[in-house]
C-alpha cells in the first residue's frame, strides 16, 4: 500500500503535463453539462468550491454531534440529581 501511495505522488508531481492541455477542453461542445461547467469556469475554483463544501459539512456534523453530546450529558445529570 505504502509503495502505491509513493508512486501515485511521483507520478502526479513528475508529471510534465500542463493543466491547459486538459483532455476534456477538445471536445467540450459533447461533453457533459459538468464538464461545461468545469472548463467555464477555472479549475482551481472547482477544487476550492468542492474543498469548501467538504469542510462545511464536516462543521455542520460537528456541531450537530456535539450538541447532541451536550443534550445527552444534560440528561444524565439530570437523572443522576
Amino acid at each position: 500500500m505504502m509503495q502505491f501511495i509513493v508512486n501515485f505522488f511521483l507520478l502526479f508531481f513528475a508529471s510534465d503535463q500542463q493543466f491547459d492541455d486538459w483532455e476534456g477542453m477538445d471536445e467540450l461542445e459533447y461533453s457533459s453539462s459538468f464538464m461545461q461547467l468545469m472548463a467555464s469556469n477555472d479549475l482551481i475554483l472547482v477544487v476550492l468550491g468542492v474543498s469548501l463544501l467538504i469542510w462545511f459539512t464536516l462543521l455542520f456534523f460537528i456541531v450537530r454531534l456535539d450538541r447532541k453530546v451536550a443534550r445527552l450529558e444534560q440528561q444524565t445529570r439530570d437523572h443522576d440529581s
